[in-house]
């Protein structure tokens, strides 16, 4: 079945949350804690940040939500519902904002993960992502990475 793409909207709200929660379960016996996207609130972040949304039949299945971010495109949050993954929703959502980036003249796409992550830092480099830099905060190690256009 192919996914249906569509933009969210507020009453998609605690749809995101569900789905980012579930996604990231994971995540939190390795990060000793819940990630930063399971926090966070969807309401506000929908109103801020374009999401766009995979849907499998009526089923959400995959997000991401962007926020230009200087000249380039922020990947702040890609999701996907553990029952989909390995079915290339992510890269497909990360393609999608690779072109959204280079439609809106932007120079690049920009992401970050726990350095603990090491799943998700190696699919990124896969797809030409590289690590720009490392933060230690406080709640552990940002991988800050970036995809930069090729000039014309």
């Amino acid at each position: 079945m192919e996914p249906i793409l569509r933009l969210a909207g507020p009453a998609d709200a605690e749809a995101i949350r569900a789905l980012t929660r579930e996604a990231y379960a994971k995540w939190v016996p390795v990060a000793g804690r819940e990630p930063l996207p399971m926090q966070v609130d969807y309401e506000d972040a929908v109103r801020r940040h374009r999401f766009d949304l995979a849907c499998l039949g009526e089923v959400l299945a995959a997000l991401i939500e962007t926020v230009p971010e200087g000249d380039e495109l922020l990947i702040v949050n890609v999701a996907v519902r553990p029952a989909f993954q390995k079915r290339g929703l992510g890269v497909r959502l990360l393609r999608l904002a690779e072109r959204l980036a280079a439609e809106a003249g932007l120079s690049g796409t920009r992401l970050y993960t726990n350095k603990l992550f090491a799943e998700n830092i190696a699919l990124y480099r896969s797809l030409g992502y590289a690590i720009e830099s490392e933060e230690v905060q406080t709640i552990g190690v940002r991988v800050n990475m970036v995809k930069p256009f090729a000039p014309c």
